[in-house]
């Protein structure tokens, strides 16, 4: 009797470890697969996603290329001659300006769309340059000679305006670019300002064009026909630096 009752034990102990086993090696394969959330993403259906076309669709209307290439009609001049073209221009806020392109094309352009961008945007001076607004910026306490290139405004106030005076430095030259600071600090053979300071922008390597990289701005003037090959679109209102300008004038890729 006594032997029955503990072979009845072994065979219920080892059915129990059986299931135990059973369920525990269940569980492992469900936590591995689904987590210990009861919402298993294993077991729901896949769904379609309709993928992105890449191609427009041939329904689509064909782009209106005579409008395209005479809303981009850009003229090509080097940053700093346009800033001088600017300033001799009387640097007018809202008027256009004259200036004659690397073609010698009669040109036009306005401060806010041809000028100002060159003081605003990074990296357009040389890669990884910094905008010249972002050390000349609108707090005159904390900016580079307490200067704000950020605005017009800023720009006809000039420098040393650390305490926020209407009037400092005159940085144009009163009209005459060559006289301007503003000339002399962007104005840089090989990389060397002829007055003994660093170019501007600040870091500004040796390689980059006296006159400063090759833009895209303004546009012919009225009647003036772009003599050459067309300069290559970029849309309105932006800069584009294309190439270099050598000392004697002349485009070089």
């Amino acid at each position: 009797m006594q032997m029955n009752d503990d072979v009845r034990k072994i065979i219920y102990g080892v059915l129990i470890l059986f299931l135990l086993t059973i369920v525990g090696y269940i569980s492992f394969i469900f936590v591995n697969a689904c987590g210990f959330s009861l919402t298993c993403p294993q077991g729901q259906p896949l769904v379609v996603r309709t993928p992105i076309p890449s191609l427009v669709p041939a329904t689509m209307p064909a782009p209106e290329r005579n409008r395209a290439q005479g809303t981009f009609n850009k003229c090509q001049i080097a940053a700093v001659d346009l800033i001088g073209a600017w300033v001799t221009g009387g640097y007018p806020e809202n008027d256009a300006f004259p200036f004659t392109d690397v073609k010698g094309t009669p040109c036009e352009g306005t401060f806010k769309k041809d000028v100002q961008p060159l003081f605003l945007e990074s990296s357009l001076w040389y890669p990884g340059a910094q905008a010249c607004a972002s050390c000349h910026q609108p707090d005159l306490k904390l900016a580079l000679m307490n200067m704000n290139l950020s605005s017009y405004e800023g720009i006809v106030a000039g420098a040393d305006r650390a305490n926020g005076e209407p009037k400092g430095t005159d940085i144009l030259g009163g009209g005459d670019w060559s006289k301007a600071i503003l000339h002399q600090m962007l104005y840089a053979p090989n990389g060397q300002t002829l007055i003994g300071r660093p170019a501007m922008p600040l870091g500004r390597p040796a390689d980059v064009p006296e006159n400063g990289p090759l833009v895209f701005a303004g546009a012919p003037a009225a009647g003036a026909s772009a003599s050459g090959t067309p300069a290559s679109p970029t849309p309105e209102g932006t800069l584009a630096v294309e190439g270099t300008v050598t000392p004697t004038g002349t485009v070089a890729p």
